[in-house]
């Protein structure tokens, strides 16, 4: 039996360790690239969409800047939100009603929160991210499957698919064909 090579060894014994920063370093900072969250003092990578990701996430914002014609409903592509000290996350989609938020990365949970499925996330990852959402107080957390062109909702029984995405509070309805 052959001895291990002494470099594969050391190897072995190094700790691994993680570049932690703080949430204020991470909210100064900008990244080649797209954006990345922010979670425990790490910054998290996002995967980047392809042409059906885009297009459902055009769709969606482009339906809720018709409906703030009519409604106090505010949509934003990929902004920075603030869950706790130590987690900032980026929606494809956040939707606050009432009024704009006043802080540029908003500490205050917005109504709608909608991820939509790129071809590299992870099951575990996206329910993960939907949880965080929906224990922060988001209303209505919406998942958007563009592969598959499915929609589903967030609750506290888990991920459930539906046939259209609804804010009865401000009579809204969108139905998957207008997004796919």
């Amino acid at each position: 039996m052959s001895t291990p090579s002494p470099v594969f060894a050391n190897l072995e014994l190094m700790p691994v360790t993680k570049s932690l920063v703080s949430v204020e370093e991470y909210l100064r900072t900008s990244f080649d690239g797209p954006d990345r969250e922010f979670v425990s003092g790490e910054t998290v990578e996002r995967n980047v969409g392809e042409k059906p990701h885009s297009k459902a996430q055009t769709r969606l914002a482009a339906i809720f800047e018709e409906l703030r014609k009519s409604r106090p409903l505010y949509a934003f592509t990929e902004l920075r939100l603030r869950l706790g000290p130590e987690t900032c996350r980026i929606p494809d989609l956040a939707v606050f009603a009432g009024q704009e938020p006043a802080e540029n990365v908003p500490s205050v949970a917005p109504l709608v929160a909608v991820e939509i499925v790129s071809r590299e996330d992870r099951y575990t990852e996206i329910l993960g991210k939907l949880e965080e959402y929906r224990a922060w107080g988001v209303a209505h957390v919406w998942l958007v499957d563009p592969w598959m062109s499915r929609l589903y909702v967030y609750g506290a029984a888990g991920l459930s698919e539906v046939p259209a995405f609804r804010l009865p509070e401000f009579g809204v309805e969108i139905e998957a064909s207008r997004l796919f």
